[in-house]
C-alpha cells in the first residue's frame, strides 16, 4: 500500500542528516510518496483545505543513503509541488521549535497549530498535533509523570528559590531554560561556581528556568530511550537504547554537545519507568518520544522531534527506521478499514 507523507522541518535548507532525513529516506524505499516542507510553507484560506507548498525528490533520481537523499533534496534538483489535505495520508511533525532562531518566533508554534487543522480535515497527524500542543513546554509536561521515576526539581523564574533548592540539594544541582534543547545553556552548579547569579540571568533572559537534582552517574552518560505506540522501539529483537557519553570535563551528553555513542541493554531501571510512562503517552497519543534517563530517573521526555536514530549504526544496531514506517502503514491501513471510526489520538499509539 502506497501512502503520501509530508514531513515538516524547521527549514529544508538547514536540516542536518539526521532522524528526520533517516525516516525520510526508509519511507521512499518503501515505496511511499515522501514530501518535505518548511514550517513556513502552509497556506490557508477560509472555507478551502488547507494546503503546503512541498518540495520532493524526482522519481528519476535513486540516492542509495540518507545523505545523497538530503543532498539532492536542498539541490536545484528538488522538484516542487502543492498540495492540500485530500493529497495527503500522513503529517508528520519533526520541526523542532526550541531550535528556531531570534527573529523566527512565529515559526515555533506555527507547525502544531497548522497540524491541527490538517488532523480536523482527517489526515493521520504525528504525533497527535493535540498532544503536542499540550506537552509543547516538554520539560512542563515531564513534569506531570509520577515523581518516583523523576530526580528532584522546581520551575521557576524566582532567585531565591533556586537558591533555597540548591542549599537542600547541598550546593549542586543542574540549572537548564525551559524551553530549550540540545544542551544549550544548561549548567552544572556546585559549591564552588562564583558565577551562579549571572548563570540565573542568563537562562531567565530566555523565561523560566528549572533547577534539578544532579545525578552523579551522569558522568557516565545518559541513555536516549527510544518509545513509539507507549513501547520501546524494536527492530530485530534489538531495542532502540543508546548510551550517550559526554566528552572529558563535559557534563552533558548531547550528541549535538560531541556526545559519542555507546550501546546498552535493557535493565529492570530502563523497564520501570518505561512502564510508567507509557501510560500518560498512549492516553495522550504520542506516538514517537525519546527518554533520557541516567541511572533510575528519567531525566528529560522529547516530544517534539526526538532525534538519534541516525547514531545506532554506530554501534552495529538497526536504524530502527523500517519498524517506525511499518507502524505508520498499519496505522492507514486501521484508518481506511474502519473509514475514519478511529479517532488521531487513538491511530497514533496503535501498533
Amino acid at each position: 500500500m502506497k501512502i503520501s507523507i509530508c514531513f515538516i522541518l524547521n527549514d529544508i535548507s538547514t536540516e542536518k542528516c539526521g532522524t528526520s532525513v533517516y525516516l525520510m529516506k526508509k519511507a521512499l524505499d518503501r515505496g511511499h510518496e515522501v514530501l518535505v516542507a518548511d514550517v513556513g510553507n502552509f497556506s490557508f484560506v477560509y472555507d478551502s483545505l488547507l494546503s503546503i507548498n512541498c518540495t520532493y525528490v524526482a522519481k528519476t533520481e535513486k540516492p542509495t543513503t540518507p545523505q545523497e537523499y538530503l543532498k539532492l533534496l536542498q539541490s536545484k534538483k528538488a522538484k516542487k509541488k502543492k498540495i492540500n489535505s485530500k493529497n495527503l495520508d500522513v503529517l508528520f511533525l519533526r520541526n523542532n521549535p526550541t531550535e528556531e532562531d531570534y527573529g523566527r518566533q512565529w515559526a515555533e508554534q506555527s507547525g502544531v497549530a497548522f497540524g491541527r487543522i490538517m488532523q480536523q480535515e482527517e489526515v493521520l497527524v504525528l504525533n497527535d498535533a493535540f498532544a503536542l500542543s499540550k506537552a509543547f513546554i516538554d520539560k512542563l509536561y515531564f513534569e506531570e509523570l509520577p515523581a518516583c521515576i523523576k530526580p528532584a526539581s522546581i520551575i521557576t523564574r524566582n532567585k531565591k528559590e533556586i537558591l533555597d533548592f540548591w542549599e537542600k540539594q547541598h550546593q549542586k544541582m543542574v540549572l537548564k531554560p525551559l524551553e530549550g534543547s540540545g544542551g544549550k545553556n544548561v549548567f552544572m552548579v556546585d559549591k564552588h561556581e562564583k558565577n551562579i547569579n549571572q548563570i540565573l540571568d542568563t537562562i531567565m533572559e530566555g523565561g523560566y528556568v528549572i533547577a534539578q537534582e544532579f545525578m552523579p552517574d551522569v558522568k557516565n552518560g545518559d541513555l536516549r530511550v527510544f518509545m513509539m505506540n507507549g513501547k520501546i522501539l524494536e527492530e530485530d529483537g534489538k531495542h532502540a537504547i543508546i548510551r550517550r557519553v559526554s566528552g572529558k570535563g563535559e557534563f552533558r551528553s548531547n550528541f549535538s554537545q560531541g556526545a559519542k555513542a555507546d550501546s546498552n541493554a535493557l535493565t529492570d531501571e530502563i523497564k520501570r519507568i518505561v512502564e510508567l510512562t507509557s501510560p500518560k503517552l498512549v492516553k495522550d497519543g504520542l506516538f514517537l518520544v525519546g527518554l533520557d534517563i541516567v541511572k533510575d530517573k528519567l531525566i528529560e521526555i522529547n516530544v517534539l522531534s526526538p532525534g538519534g536514530l541516525d547514531h545506532f549504526h554506530e554501534i552495529g544496531l538497526p536504524d530502527f527506521t523500517t519498524t517506525v514506517i511499518r507502524s505508520i502503514e498499519k496505522k492507514i491501513e486501521y484508518k481506511k478499514l474502519y473509514t475514519n471510526q478511529l479517532s488521531n489520538k487513538t491511530l497514533a499509539t496503535m501498533s
